[in-house]
Protein backbone atom coordinates (compact mmCIF):
# COMPACT_ATOMS: atom_id res chain seq x y z
CA UNK A 1 0.00 0.00 0.00
CA UNK A 2 1.09 3.28 -0.66
CA UNK A 3 1.79 6.31 1.91
CA UNK A 4 -1.14 7.91 3.28
CA UNK A 5 -1.82 11.43 2.57
CA UNK A 6 -0.02 14.00 5.48
CA UNK A 7 -2.58 16.03 7.17
CA UNK A 8 -1.02 19.54 6.97
CA UNK A 9 -1.13 20.61 10.83
CA UNK A 10 1.57 20.91 13.43
CA UNK A 11 4.15 18.43 14.32
CA UNK A 12 3.73 17.75 17.99
CA UNK A 13 6.88 16.03 18.37
CA UNK A 14 10.43 17.49 19.14
CA UNK A 15 12.50 15.13 17.13
CA UNK A 16 9.75 14.50 14.42
CA UNK A 17 8.93 18.18 13.32
CA UNK A 18 13.08 17.99 13.47
CA UNK A 19 13.35 15.86 10.93
CA UNK A 20 10.52 16.68 8.57
CA UNK A 21 11.91 20.21 8.57
CA UNK A 22 15.38 19.12 7.97
CA UNK A 23 14.03 16.76 4.57
CA UNK A 24 11.47 19.50 3.42
CA UNK A 25 14.01 22.12 3.81
CA UNK A 26 16.30 20.56 1.44
CA UNK A 27 13.83 19.61 -0.93
CA UNK A 28 12.44 23.37 -1.21
CA UNK A 29 16.45 24.50 -1.55
CA UNK A 30 16.24 22.06 -4.50
CA UNK A 31 12.84 23.11 -5.83
CA UNK A 32 14.38 26.58 -5.92
CA UNK A 33 17.51 26.06 -7.57
CA UNK A 34 15.57 23.76 -10.28
CA UNK A 35 13.35 26.57 -11.51
CA UNK A 36 15.63 29.10 -11.00
CA UNK A 37 18.06 26.62 -13.98
CA UNK A 38 15.12 25.99 -15.78
CA UNK A 39 13.21 28.81 -15.96
CA UNK A 40 15.83 31.24 -16.07
CA UNK A 41 14.29 33.02 -12.80
CA UNK A 42 15.81 34.98 -9.84
CA UNK A 43 14.52 33.35 -6.68
CA UNK A 44 15.75 34.44 -3.14
CA UNK A 45 14.61 31.67 -0.49
CA UNK A 46 14.79 32.83 3.33
CA UNK A 47 13.44 30.40 5.61
CA UNK A 48 14.43 30.39 9.61
CA UNK A 49 13.80 27.49 11.40
CA UNK A 50 11.85 27.96 15.09
CA UNK A 51 14.85 28.29 17.01
CA UNK A 52 15.52 31.32 14.95
CA UNK A 53 18.31 29.69 12.69
CA UNK A 54 18.55 31.03 9.61
CA UNK A 55 18.43 29.19 5.71
CA UNK A 56 18.47 31.07 2.90
CA UNK A 57 19.46 30.36 -2.01
CA UNK A 58 19.91 33.07 -3.66
CA UNK A 59 19.86 32.42 -7.88
CA UNK A 60 22.08 35.39 -7.75
CA UNK A 61 25.76 35.74 -6.46
CA UNK A 62 24.67 38.51 -4.07
CA UNK A 63 21.21 38.31 -2.54
CA UNK A 64 21.16 41.80 -1.43
CA UNK A 65 20.38 42.69 -5.21
CA UNK A 66 17.20 40.56 -5.21
CA UNK A 67 15.75 42.08 -1.77
CA UNK A 68 16.49 45.66 -3.26
CA UNK A 69 14.77 44.74 -6.17
CA UNK A 70 11.62 43.83 -4.55
CA UNK A 71 11.53 46.57 -1.92
CA UNK A 72 11.51 48.74 -5.22
CA UNK A 73 9.07 46.56 -7.05
CA UNK A 74 6.94 46.94 -3.68
CA UNK A 75 7.04 50.39 -3.31
CA UNK A 76 6.34 51.60 -6.65
CA UNK A 77 2.96 49.19 -6.32
CA UNK A 78 2.02 50.99 -3.00
CA UNK A 79 2.67 54.19 -5.00
CA UNK A 80 0.50 53.36 -7.69
CA UNK A 81 -1.91 52.04 -5.56
CA UNK A 82 -2.00 55.20 -3.83
CA UNK A 83 -2.20 57.26 -6.70
CA UNK A 84 -5.22 55.04 -7.82
CA UNK A 85 -6.65 55.46 -4.78
CA UNK A 86 -6.15 59.05 -4.43
CA UNK A 87 -7.53 59.59 -8.35
CA UNK A 88 -10.39 57.85 -7.68
CA UNK A 89 -11.33 60.31 -4.57
CA UNK A 90 -10.31 63.30 -6.63
CA UNK A 91 -12.98 61.51 -9.50
CA UNK A 92 -15.76 61.49 -7.18
CA UNK A 93 -14.61 64.98 -5.86
CA UNK A 94 -14.87 66.40 -9.12
CA UNK A 95 -17.71 64.63 -10.22
CA UNK A 96 -19.82 65.51 -7.57
CA UNK A 97 -18.51 69.26 -7.70
CA UNK A 98 -19.92 68.76 -11.28
CA UNK A 99 -23.02 67.79 -9.99
CA UNK A 100 -23.49 70.74 -8.10
CA UNK A 101 -22.83 72.73 -11.14
CA UNK A 102 -24.91 71.30 -13.54
CA UNK A 103 -28.03 71.28 -11.40
CA UNK A 104 -26.93 75.33 -10.12
CA UNK A 105 -27.02 76.12 -13.81
CA UNK A 106 -30.58 74.29 -14.62
CA UNK A 107 -32.06 76.16 -11.19
CA UNK A 108 -31.11 79.33 -13.09
CA UNK A 109 -32.10 78.27 -16.52
CA UNK A 110 -35.87 77.77 -15.18
CA UNK A 111 -35.34 81.36 -13.03
CA UNK A 112 -34.79 83.03 -16.53
CA UNK A 113 -37.76 81.54 -17.63
CA UNK A 114 -39.87 82.81 -14.94
CA UNK A 115 -39.92 79.64 -13.15
CA UNK A 116 -39.30 78.56 -8.89
CA UNK A 117 -39.42 82.12 -7.93
CA UNK A 118 -40.74 81.19 -4.53
CA UNK A 119 -37.24 80.50 -3.22
CA UNK A 120 -35.85 84.20 -4.23
CA UNK A 121 -35.35 87.44 -1.75
CA UNK A 122 -36.27 90.88 -3.35
CA UNK A 123 -32.71 91.39 -3.51
CA UNK A 124 -32.39 88.11 -5.80
CA UNK A 125 -35.36 89.36 -8.31
CA UNK A 126 -33.79 92.54 -8.65
CA UNK A 127 -30.47 91.15 -9.82
CA UNK A 128 -32.62 88.40 -11.84
CA UNK A 129 -34.32 91.06 -13.25
CA UNK A 130 -31.04 92.97 -14.19
CA UNK A 131 -28.98 90.32 -16.36
CA UNK A 132 -32.41 89.83 -17.92
CA UNK A 133 -32.23 93.39 -18.95
CA UNK A 134 -28.01 92.93 -19.65
CA UNK A 135 -28.99 90.13 -21.71
CA UNK A 136 -32.15 91.69 -23.58
CA UNK A 137 -30.10 94.58 -24.68
CA UNK A 138 -26.81 92.69 -25.32
CA UNK A 139 -29.45 90.46 -28.02
CA UNK A 140 -31.28 93.81 -29.39
CA UNK A 141 -27.69 94.87 -29.84
CA UNK A 142 -26.49 92.30 -32.37
CA UNK A 143 -29.75 91.85 -33.66
CA UNK A 144 -29.34 95.83 -35.04
CA UNK A 145 -26.31 94.87 -36.18
CA UNK A 146 -27.32 91.28 -38.04
CA UNK A 147 -30.45 94.01 -39.52
CA UNK A 148 -27.82 96.85 -40.72
CA UNK A 149 -25.53 94.10 -42.27
CA UNK A 150 -28.38 92.60 -44.24
CA UNK A 151 -29.63 95.92 -45.56
CA UNK A 152 -26.25 97.17 -46.32
CA UNK A 153 -26.17 94.27 -48.76
CA UNK A 154 -29.14 94.52 -49.84
CA UNK A 155 -28.30 98.00 -51.16
CA UNK A 156 -25.34 96.26 -52.78
CA UNK A 157 -27.20 94.28 -54.67
CA UNK A 158 -29.56 96.67 -55.54
CA UNK A 159 -26.70 98.86 -56.75
CA UNK A 160 -25.38 96.48 -58.37
CA UNK A 161 -28.45 94.91 -60.26
CA UNK A 162 -29.35 98.99 -60.94
CA UNK A 163 -26.09 98.92 -62.96
CA UNK A 164 -26.80 95.93 -64.80
CA UNK A 165 -30.43 97.53 -65.63
CA UNK A 166 -28.58 100.64 -67.10
CA UNK A 167 -25.84 98.73 -69.29
CA UNK A 168 -28.46 96.55 -71.03
CA UNK A 169 -30.83 99.19 -71.33
CA UNK A 170 -28.07 101.27 -73.19
CA UNK A 171 -27.25 98.14 -74.99
CA UNK A 172 -31.16 97.94 -76.18
CA UNK A 173 -30.96 101.61 -77.43
CA UNK A 174 -27.62 101.46 -79.39
CA UNK A 175 -29.44 98.12 -80.82
CA UNK A 176 -32.72 99.91 -81.87
CA UNK A 177 -30.76 102.95 -83.44
CA UNK A 178 -28.69 100.98 -85.88
CA UNK A 179 -31.14 99.99 -87.86
CA UNK A 180 -32.94 103.11 -87.91
CA UNK A 181 -29.75 105.02 -89.41
CA UNK A 182 -29.51 102.23 -92.15
CA UNK A 183 -33.36 102.63 -93.02
CA UNK A 184 -32.27 106.63 -93.44
CA UNK A 185 -29.53 105.97 -95.12
CA UNK A 186 -30.57 103.37 -97.94
CA UNK A 187 -32.73 105.95 -99.67
CA UNK A 188 -30.46 108.30 -100.38
CA UNK A 189 -28.53 105.58 -102.59
CA UNK A 190 -31.32 106.62 -105.60
CA UNK A 191 -31.22 110.47 -105.21
CA UNK A 192 -27.14 110.28 -105.10
CA UNK A 193 -27.25 108.27 -108.42
CA UNK A 194 -30.09 111.00 -110.04
CA UNK A 195 -28.30 114.28 -108.83
CA UNK A 196 -25.12 112.16 -109.76
CA UNK A 197 -26.81 111.14 -112.88
CA UNK A 198 -28.33 114.80 -113.53
CA UNK A 199 -24.94 116.39 -113.12
CA UNK A 200 -24.30 114.69 -115.85
CA UNK A 201 -25.96 116.50 -118.83
CA UNK A 202 -24.69 116.58 -122.30
CA UNK A 203 -22.82 119.11 -124.19
CA UNK A 204 -24.99 122.22 -125.19
CA UNK A 205 -25.11 123.19 -129.12
CA UNK A 206 -23.33 126.20 -130.29
CA UNK A 207 -25.73 129.11 -130.78
CA UNK A 208 -24.79 130.54 -133.91
CA UNK A 209 -25.80 134.46 -134.66
CA UNK A 210 -29.38 134.77 -136.50
CA UNK A 211 -31.08 137.44 -138.71
CA UNK A 212 -34.78 137.30 -138.40
CA UNK A 213 -36.93 139.58 -140.89
CA UNK A 214 -40.49 138.85 -139.81
CA UNK A 215 -44.18 140.29 -141.51
CA UNK A 216 -48.15 140.21 -140.68
CA UNK A 217 -50.38 140.28 -143.55
CA UNK A 218 -53.90 140.23 -143.30
CA UNK A 219 -56.65 137.42 -143.60
CA UNK A 220 -58.38 136.55 -146.41
CA UNK A 221 -61.22 137.68 -146.85
CA UNK A 222 -64.51 136.28 -145.12
CA UNK A 223 -62.38 135.21 -141.84
CA UNK A 224 -60.71 136.43 -138.34
CA UNK A 225 -57.82 134.48 -138.82
CA UNK A 226 -54.59 136.24 -138.39
CA UNK A 227 -51.55 134.57 -139.85
CA UNK A 228 -47.62 135.02 -138.91
CA UNK A 229 -45.11 134.72 -141.22
CA UNK A 230 -41.95 134.54 -139.98
CA UNK A 231 -39.32 133.99 -141.94
CA UNK A 232 -35.96 133.20 -140.09
CA UNK A 233 -33.03 133.32 -142.44
CA UNK A 234 -30.19 132.11 -140.49
CA UNK A 235 -26.72 132.90 -141.45
CA UNK A 236 -23.71 131.14 -141.14
CA UNK A 237 -20.13 133.45 -140.45
CA UNK A 238 -18.08 131.95 -142.96
CA UNK A 239 -14.95 131.14 -141.21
Amino acid sequence: MGRGRVQLRRIENNNSRQVTFSKRRSGLLKKAHEISVLCDAEVALIVFSNKGKLFEYSSDSSMERILERYERKLYAEKQLASTGSESQANMSLECSKLTSTVEALRRNLRQFQGEELDALSLRDLQLLEQQIGNSLKRIRTRKNKLMHESISLLQKRERALQDQNNVLAKKLKENEQIPSEHAQQEPQHPAQNSSSSSSVQPPATIQFPSLTIGGSYGAMEGTNKEVQLNLNLNLVPIL
